[in-house]
């Protein structure tokens, strides 16, 4: 007499693979969207880390945020965006802003970013 021992199989079923891959699929997809606006928020921090070391004025900071803008990209905020406060001779410069990602027809993700260039000055939230 032989007794066949029965080995139960395991894995992933066509099922389970379509979902996973979809899944994938979908974080893919978002994170292909959200990079581009955490790249343009670090473009934002680094012009204005910039416009606060080469300037003196705040219309100084102003025209380098400008500048800055334009060789990097930034189309979601310009100069008139910014708070930028004067005190005794340095500028704190700090903004705050909303992006708005349409994910798949009503669905979309909204990120609320800020930054600033003072240790002490926190960011206003975007309206």
């Amino acid at each position: 007499m032989q007794l066949r021992s029965r080995i139960r199989q395991t894995g992933v079923s066509l099922g389970g693979l379509i979902i996973l891959l979809f899944l994938i699929g979908m974080g893919a997809v978002l994170a292909l969207k959200v990079v581009p606006t955490v790249t343009e928020y670090l473009g934002i921090k680094h012009a204005i880390a910039s416009a606060k070391a080469s300037s003196t004025t705040i219309a100084q900071a102003r025209a380098t945020f400008d500048k800055q803008a334009d060789v990097g990209y930034i189309d979601s905020i310009s100069s008139k965006d910014l708070d930028i406060v004067k005190n005794g001779g340095d500028i704190d410069i700090s903004f705050a802003y909303q992006k708005k990602i349409p994910l798949v027809g009503p669905v979309s993700l909204l990120i609320d970013y800020a930054g600033s260039t003072s240790k002490d000055l926190a960011p206003k939230p975007a309206p």
